[in-house]
């Protein structure tokens, strides 16, 4: 965040059910469009006009879909959701649910746990491509995110009929997939490729699933970048 605070007003935003933010209203789906309707209702309460966009994951399907609506001026998604076949699918939920099960531990057990450099990368080892790399406390506070989200499973079921199929049209997007994503597999990132032909694609050498732990001055750089483009 400092890193890109130094260059540009941000914005860090929780999505529905997750952080700080509360969830979806009682009986209305978690689809693509009940987020979007948010994310561009938070827009306007902000008084933004397009503002650039970037996510991670589950953030990156919803930056892609906030260029493809026009709502962005440029969108950088990090090994976005919405590429998997539904064998990746169902892998990509058994891990996730998995880690949500390890993060159920008690905070003692679980702090514990992320001091052992073996058990971090058995704990994290999924999500970050380095988890020795990062603060243990850190590490225990997304576990404890993770845990707390009420937003998690509602998300996830949704996510099973969840494709991309947008073109993002005449909205400058940049790809970036990080090399040792064991969640969403280098083959959904050649899938992103083929979809979206005129992205900037970028490989993130070294890192996981979520790159901002791994190298944080690589990413930071590359949502620059990202970010300079205009339509």
């Amino acid at each position: 965040m400092d890193l890109l605070a130094a260059e540009r007003d941000v914005i860090a935003v929780d999505l529905p059910g997750f952080g700080a933010s509360p969830p979806l209203p009682k009986g209305t789906p978690y689809t693509l469009d009940s987020a979007l309707d948010v994310l561009s209702r938070t827009f306007a309460e902000l008084g933004l006009d397009r503002p650039h966009i970037a996510g991670n994951s589950l953030g990156g399907l919803f930056a892609l879909e906030a260029a493809d609506r026009g709502l962005v001026r440029s969108a950088t998604a990090l090994s976005p959701a919405g590429f998997f076949n539904a064998a990746e699918l169902r892998y990509a939920m058994s891990v996730l649910r998995a880690s949500r099960l390890v993060a159920n531990v008690p905070d003692a057990v679980l702090t514990r746990l992320a001091r052992s450099p073996r058990r971090r990368g058995a704990m994290f080892g999924m999500i970050y491509g380095r988890p020795d790399l990062l603060d243990v406390e850190a590490l225990a506070g997304d576990a404890r995110a993770m845990r707390a989200a009420r937003g998690f499973e509602p998300t996830l079921r949704a996510g099973r009929k969840v494709r991309f199929r947008g073109t993002c049209a005449d909205v400058p997007v940049t790809i970036a997939w990080g090399t040792r994503d064991r969640l969403l597999l280098r083959s959904q990132a050649i899938r992103a490729q083929r979809r979206l032909p005129g992205a900037r694609f970028v490989w993130l050498e070294g890192c996981g699933h979520v790159p901002m732990g791994d190298d944080p001055s690589l990413v930071a750089r590359v949502l620059l970048e990202g970010s300079t483009a205009t339509p």
